[in-house]
């Protein structure tokens, strides 16, 4: 098969260990099923793996990807769930502590095959193309787990998303707009602060700028470079919720700004497949699709990843399988 895949790693120069090339079909696994893909997404987490984090030397070659669309051997046309959790966990597959994502331990989906256990697939609604399909288990499902299940947020609330144009934040400014929550977004390049208007969100404004006043809730992503800013925007007895840190894992914090304001930071992670099948559901109803950047053949992955690491998409980048 045809593979996007880890070859070697380095921390300062992640593209130089991607190779994209001929890889063996994924070996057989009880209770497993092979999807045959149709589209794949990329995302943050695969430059990461290629800078060595999550990943090491002696697990390469690795197949990169955790989101993708396609047919089962049954014929099934499915979504894939990338959180794989122990075969004997029962409960939040994000909080067994033994879970892994497609791509970390097993092959994943910039391929043309995907080995999952057979519990990780949901139906994939005919109201969905295979690219848009392919965009949602990990930045539109981050987003999804964000807004409904770790913010707390109720129809009419204000929310201020860090960073405009990236997948997840994309994803949070059309969910959160579907749902009755009036969505702020910042971002340093005034095009993308323009194109996430365009999309839904009801201002934007620059990095760091003072609000007009404090919202209910913030969904960060950025990290250090964007933390002091999403603290001091909440509203007494507000949450922050995390779900990355692409600008910084590392910062400062008043903590009596927490404790005497009581505020909440909650951590999130992926999703669950229930919320996956939730978000599948709310997309198919509402109409609302994810914002796809650009789409190109698995063939041309490299240009693909090459965009994603100048910083220049807006959506999610899709790679395409022949059916």
């Amino acid at each position: 098969m045809i593979a996007a895949y880890a070859a070697r790693l380095d921390a300062d120069d992640p593209l130089s260990g991607l190779e994209v090339g001929a890889r063996p079909d994924p070996e057989p696994r009880p209770g497993w099923t092979q999807v045959r893909l149709r589209a794949a997404a990329l995302n943050h987490h695969d430059l990461w793996s290629l800078r060595g984090v999550g990943l090491s030397e002696d697990q390469l070659p690795m197949v990169l990807g955790c989101d993708g669309a396609g047919v089962t051997e049954d014929g099934d046309e499915v979504i894939v769930h990338s959180v794989i959790a122990d075969a004997d966990y029962r409960g939040d597959e994000t909080l067994d502590p033994k879970r892994s994502l497609l791509s970390e331990r097993y092959d994943g989906t910039l391929a043309d095959v995907v080995g999952v256990p057979r519990w990780n697939v949901v139906p994939k609604p005919g109201e969905l193309t295979w690219e848009e399909a392919a965009c949602l288990p990990t930045a539109w499902l981050t987003a999804y787990r964000m807004l409904f299940t770790q913010a707390g947020v109720s129809p009419g609330a204000t929310v201020l998303v860090q960073g405009a144009g990236g997948g997840v934040s994309t994803a949070l400014v059309a969910l959160g707009r579907a749902a009755g929550l009036r969505m702020w977004v910042t971002g340093r390049d005034g095009a993308k602060r323009e194109r996430a208007v365009e999309l839904g969100a009801d201002q934007a404004f620059e990095a760091g700028a003072r609000l007009p006043e404090r919202v209910d809730a913030v969904m960060e992503t950025v990290g250090a470079a964007t933390w002091d800013h999403s603290l001091k925007s909440l509203r007494q007895g507000g949450t922050l919720v995390v779900s990355g840190a692409t600008g910084g894992f590392a910062a400062q914090t008043d903590l009596r700004r927490i404790y005497f304001l009581q505020l909440r930071v909650v951590g999130s992670t992926m999703g669950t497949r229930d919320e996956l099948g939730r978000l599948v559901r709310f997309l198919a109803a509402t109409g609302v699709r994810p914002v796809i950047d650009s789409v190109r053949p698995l063939e041309e992955a490299r240009d693909g990843f090459a965009r994603m690491a100048e910083g220049d998409v807006f959506g999610k980048v899709v790679f395409t399988r022949p059916a």
